[in-house]
C-alpha cells in the first residue's frame, strides 16, 4: 500500500471493534481476566490498550518499521530512548543544532548522571569518524533541525556509527515519514513529537518512538511500561485521527513554506532566510535527495536582529499566533531564544547563531495570499 492509504488503513481492522469505522477510544484502565494467570492481550492500559495499539501500528508502518511505541510526549520518548541504550559513563553525540528541549535533558539530567555529552556539527560525516570512541553508544541526529534547519546526511552518518557499533537515533518531528524515512537510509531509532505534524490540530500531546530491531524494541517497551509516561486513548485517537489526512496537510504546507521563502529571501526588512527548498540553503541538494519536498517550517533572521525587533513583528501578526509548537493546520510563530531554546544559556545560544532576531514560522494550511499579506504587513517599517 502507498503512504496515503497505509496512513487511513493499518493498525485498524474495523471487524475486530464491532465494526466501527473508526478506532474506538478505549476509555478503560483494566481488562477483564476470565481465570488466573491467563495470558490477555490487553490486561492494563500501562501495558497497553486497543487504541493505542492500532497507532503504534500505523506509526510503525509510516516509518517503514516493525516496532512502533507511543509516549505521553515527545520528550517522553526521547527520554525512553536515552534510558534504553546508554548508561552512566557512556557518552553520546549529538548535532550541535538541535530543539531546547533535548539539549536541556542531555545537560541537565544525563550529564549529572555520569553520562558525556558531545555536541558536533556533523554536516561533514569526517567529524562523526574522527570524534567515535569505544565510549559511545548513541548518536543523535535531528534534521532538519530546531531552529535553523541544518540537514546531515544520514545515510552516510549512519553507515559510519554502524561499523562502529553505534546505534543512531533520529528525530523526525520536522519533515515526518511523509517526507523523510530515516530508517530506509540506515537509522536506527526514529522519534517524533507526534504533538506537532502528526497530530496536527494542537489539540494533543504525544510522542513515538519506531525501530525495526526487536531486541531494540524489547528495550524501548521496558522503559514505556515501567516508567508509564504513556499516553491516553483519547490522545492515541486523537493522533490517529490527524495521521489519516497527514499526507494532504503536508503537501499544503509545502506549498505555502516553499513559496513564502523564496517571496522572504528577498524582502529588505529580513536579514537571512533558512528554508532547504531555497537554491542557496548549504544542504538544498542534500534536502533534494533525501527528502520529498522541504517541509512547512521557515527560520528567519531579521534584519532588526534584537528582541525588541522580534517582538514588534511578533504582536503585529494577525494570523501567525505567537506559540511554542510547531506542525499544526493553523500558522505560528516561535521566537526562538526566549520559547524553543529559552533554556540554553546566552553563551550556547549564540554558539549555534540563535540570535534574539530568529524567529521560527510554521507554516498553516491557510491561504497563501493571506499568509504573504500577514507577513508583508507585520514586516512594514
Amino acid at each position: 500500500m502507498k503512504f496515503s492509504t497505509r496512513a487511513i488503513h493499518v493498525g485498524y481492522d474495523h471487524h475486530q471493534h464491532n465494526r466501527a469505522v473508526m478506532p474506538p477510544i478505549y476509555q478503560s484502565s483494566v481488562f477483564v481476566h476470565d481465570s488466573v494467570g491467563e495470558t490477555l492481550p490487553f490486561s492494563y492500559a500501562r501495558t497497553g490498550t486497543p487504541t493505542r495499539d492500532a497507532l503504534e501500528t500505523c506509526l510503525a508502518s509510516l516509518e517503514g518499521g516493525r516496532f512502533g511505541m507511543a509516549f505521553s510526549s515527545g520528550m517522553a520518548a526521547i527520554d525512553a530512548v536515552l534510558r534504553a541504550t546508554i548508561a552512566p559513563g557512556d557518552e553520546v553525540i549529538a548535532v550541535a543544532d538541535l530543539y531546547g528541549g533535548a539539549w536541556r535533558l542531555l545537560t541537565k539530567v544525563l550529564e549529572p548522571a555520569g553520562v558525556k555529552v558531545t555536541f558536533l556539527d556533523l554536516s561533514d560525516p569526517a567529524a562523526l569518524a574522527a570524534a567515535l570512541t569505544p565510549r559511545v553508544k548513541l548518536l543523535w541526529l535531528e534534521s532538519p533541525s530546531n531552529p535553523l534547519l541544518k540537514l546531515v546526511d544520514v545515510a552516510a552518518l549512519s553507515a559510519i556509527a554502524r561499523a562502529a557499533g553505534v546505534p543512531v537515533a533520529i528525530d523526525n518531528t520536522f519533515a515526518t515519514p511523509y517526507l523523510q524515512t530515516p530508517l530506509a537510509q540506515g537509522a536506527d531509532i526514529v522519534v517524533h513529537s507526534a504533538t506537532k505534524y502528526l497530530g496536527g490540530h494542537s489539540d494533543v500531546l504525544l510522542g513515538g518512538v519506531v525501530v525495526d530491531n526487536e531486541d531494540l524494541a524489547r528495550k524501548i517497551r521496558f522503559i514505556q511500561n515501567s516508567t508509564g509516561a504513556v499516553p491516553g486513548p483519547q490522545d492515541c485517537f486523537l493522533t490517529l485521527r490527524g495521521i489519516k489526512t497527514l499526507a494532504l496537510r503536508m503537501e499544503r504546507h509545502c506549498d505555502n513554506a516553499e513559496q513564502l521563502a523564496a517571496w522572504l529571501n528577498t524582502h529588505p526588512a529580513i536579514g537571512k532566510v533558512f528554508y532547504p527548498g531555497l537554491p542557496d540553503h548549504p544542504q538544498h541538494e542534500l534536502a533534494k535527495r533525501q527528502m520529498k519536498r522541504f517541509g512547512g517550517i521557515i527560520s528567519i533572521v531579521l534584519a532588526d536582529d534584537s528582541r525588541a525587533g522580534a517582538s514588534r513583528f511578533a504582536e503585529r501578526l494577525r494570523l501567525f499566533a505567537l506559540a511554542e509548537s510547531l506542525g499544526g493546520v493553523e500558522s505560528l510563530i516561535n521566537h526562538s531564544s526566549t520559547m524553543s531554546h529559552g533554556s540554553m544559556s546566552a553563551a550556547d545560544k549564540a554558539s549555534r547563531g540563535i540570535s534574539e532576531g530568529v524567529v521560527r514560522l510554521s507554516i498553516g494550511i491557510e491561504d497563501l495570499d493571506d499568509l504573504r499579506e500577514d507577513l508583508a504587513q507585520a514586516l512594514e517599517r
